[in-house]
């Protein structure tokens, strides 16, 4: 930081200059003239609004494709652009930009709902300053202030025309870029480093739910039972009328299939009120179910609900006979053959059905033995979920870090006249 310091001292000690977006460039418009059938299959490439939300440097490996005619006039992204996406459903998220920093050798071609704006003197900034300056508070609050709707806020253009920012001399932007890239860098080396490190605990924890809930058809401490065999009951559930508003202003947890995926359920993310739960196939279950995910994205996938809840048709409920088998034990079961009892669905989501997860197969040893699997796979998964929780803080605590920087180095001084 003193390094910079003597540096701005030396070449700007009377502060930087300050300019108006519409000085420094021209806004052009993304895509026009364009139906639902131009895109896919088509032959130049094509970046879309997330690309541009996403990437505070634009990712020029994209693969989404339109189509352009021959002599057809659109505009090209080149080296430098600053991209901004044109609309969001808040203030704070319009506006988000993505800076062409790489040289581009072939044509790009902009998202209708995004707009650019080229500088007529690109050698005035470094691209990696822009990239990271365009995502710093400061500028992100006087973007967010060109915003204006109801339901959905547009970018205006004339607005962001007067929004003005910092030209520092060159070789101050490039010392900026140098340490704020460090940051980020050591971030993705920190993230890369903690998510194999939880790769590898996921690989250990399956190595040895694998090995523990493997056993011999011959052995005859193990029996093999269909899942209705070991349960008191097995029920699927109901969706109420969802024209009807008030059915889902209540407070009985009413869980979806999207929310089975591997994991004890604690709360779910809407409640239906009494009178929905009478008036729809929709019913009670007790806390300490086995529920299997039979339609859409999460078919086969599985979870524990800890509190008393109902579900929607696609989730199988089992309320397992715990004189015979351990939930725990149920669920590491199923957890181990999700691919196999994935492959029994039908259709390009593989559903399953309430008859097939009944009449599937499962080892039922003694219930002791099957408490020694489950505390085993129980250290494992915790071992597993530490690291998992942790590394969110880990990133966000050198996030915070870059961000404190960021603000730091690209807050100057303005130059007066």
């Amino acid at each position: 930081m003193s390094e910079i310091k003597k540096l701005i001292e030396r070449l700007c000690p009377n502060g930087v200059e300050y300019k108006k977006l519409g000085e420094l460039g021209a806004f052009y418009g993304g895509l026009t003239g364009k139906s639902k059938k131009d895109f896919g299959n088509g032959n130049a490439k094509f970046i879309t609004y997330m690309n541009v939300y996403s990437n505070p440097a634009l990712n020029l490996s994209v693969t989404d494709t339109v189509q352009i005619s021959e002599g057809e006039k659109q505009n090209k992204v080149q080296y430098k652009d600053i991209l901004f996406t044109g609309s969001s459903e808040t203030p704070e998220e319009s506006g988000m930009t993505s800076v062409v920093t790489q040289e581009v050798d072939e044509d790009f071609y902009l998202n209708s709902f995004c707009f650019g704006l080229r500088l007529y003197n690109p050698e005035l900034f470094n691209a990696d300053f822009l990239k990271h300056y365009f995502r710093s508070h400061e500028a992100r609050k006087a973007i967010a202030k060109t915003a204006s709707g109801v339901t959905r806020f547009n970018i205006s253009k004339a607005k962001l025309a007067n929004f003005e920012i910092p030209v520092p001399p060159m070789e101050v932007q490039c010392k900026i870029v140098e340490i704020l890239d460090n940051f980020t860098e050591l971030e993705a080396e920190l993230e890369a480093e903690l998510e194999a490190e939880l790769e590898a605990r996921r690989k250990q924890y399956e190595y040895y739910r694998n090995a523990l809930l493997s056993f011999d058809e011959a052995d005859n401490n193990v029996k093999w039972m269909k899942l209705g065999d070991i349960c008191n009951n097995i029920c699927s559930g109901g969706t109420p009328l969802t024209s009807n508003r008030s059915y889902y202003e209540g407070d009985i947890p009413w869980l979806r299939t999207q929310e089975v995926d591997w994991r004890d359920i604690y709360d779910t993310g809407i409640k239906i009120t009494y009178e929905a739960l009478n008036n729809s196939s929709a019913k009670m279950i007790p806390a300490n179910c086995v529920i299997v995910a039979m339609y859409g994205a999460t078919a086969a996938k599985v979870a524990i609900n800890r509190i008393p809840l109902c579900t929607n048709q696609a989730c199988c409920n089992l309320e397992i006979n715990e004189n015979i088998a351990l939930v725990k034990f149920v669920y590491q079961w199923l957890c181990k053959e999700y691919e196999k009892l994935k492959a029994l669905g039908e259709g390009s989501q593989h559903n399953i059905n309430a008859k097939k997860v009944r009449s599937y197969p499962i080892p039922i040893p003694p219930l002791s033995e099957q408490q020694r699997i489950v505390d085993i796979l129980d250290r494992f998964e915790a071992l597993t979920t530490d690291l998992q929780s942790g590394l969110p803080a880990e990133i966000e605590a050198r996030r915070k870090q870059y961000e404190y920087y960021r603000e730091k180095l690209l807050t100057f001084k303005r130059k007066t006249a």
